[in-house]
């Protein structure tokens, strides 16, 4: 079965996300295995290093607005990352190891302290 459909699939099932999270998700997997410094590709990644994938894949990409991005997307939490990726895993279309769980995501980062922090606006008349 195509990979698109059953996507689709999971989405309707599970209308909470929507099919751009389901896609970040695999960029950031992508970004963390390129990122990560080994000399061989790793063979997994672990819940925290894909939500610091998840976090400056999203603040290269979407800056400032990275929390409204998310938002959109029905994720506001990390935990919520989590849940894309178990479902994700219940579908075969991720893997995992016998010590992943839901719970490495819970907590990851906080939304508002990663892409708002040093955010200033600046509404003087120039």
């Amino acid at each position: 079965m195509d990979p698109n459909d059953v996507l689709r699939r999971i989405v309707r099932e599970d209308p909470r996300y929507s099919l751009e999270a389901y896609f970040f998700v695999f960029r950031a997997l992508s970004f963390a295995a390129n990122s990560l410094e080994t000399s061989d590709p790793p063979t997994h990644v672990t819940g925290q290093e894909l939500l610091g994938a998840i976090r400056d894949l999203a603040l290269r990409e979407f800056g400032y607005l990275g929390k409204l991005v998310f938002n959109a997307w029905g994720v506001h939490s990390t935990l919520d990352w989590g849940r894309i990726v178990f479902n994700l895993v219940d579908r075969e279309l991720m893997g995992t190891t016998e010590g992943d769980k839901l719970e490495d995501f819970d907590g990851g980062f906080d939304f508002r302290e990663a892409f708002e922090r040093d955010l200033r606006i600046d509404i003087r008349p120039r």
